[in-house]
């Protein structure tokens, strides 16, 4: 337990100062409905009521949280089109 002290603290320096910076619709989105927690680093035990205890969000580990993101990604992909309109680039309008 010890040894995985800082690499949590991390993860939730990271989200608090992420919701420090989020907008009002989102932030309102994120009390409403909670978080979901994907990739290798949610399936270290009790990461989701940690960070649920510290944030005062509700907290769900997504299923199969070690590939949904690539299956998100190639769907997204599948379906460009359908998106476009909702996606960042990055580049001014």
């Amino acid at each position: 337990r010890e040894a995985l002290r800082p690499p949590v603290e991390s993860i939730l320096e990271a989200i608090k100062t992420t919701l420090e910076n989020t907008g009002p619709e989102l932030a309102s989105d994120l009390l409403e409905r909670g978080m979901v927690l994907a990739g290798g680093g949610s399936l270290l035990r009790r990461i989701d009521k940690v960070i649920a205890q510290e944030t005062g969000l509700t907290v769900k580990i997504a299923d199969d949280p070690l590939t949904c993101v690539a299956r998100g990604t190639g769907y997204l992909l599948e379906n460009l089109d359908r998106y476009k309109e909702v996606l960042d680039t990055g580049e001014p309008e």
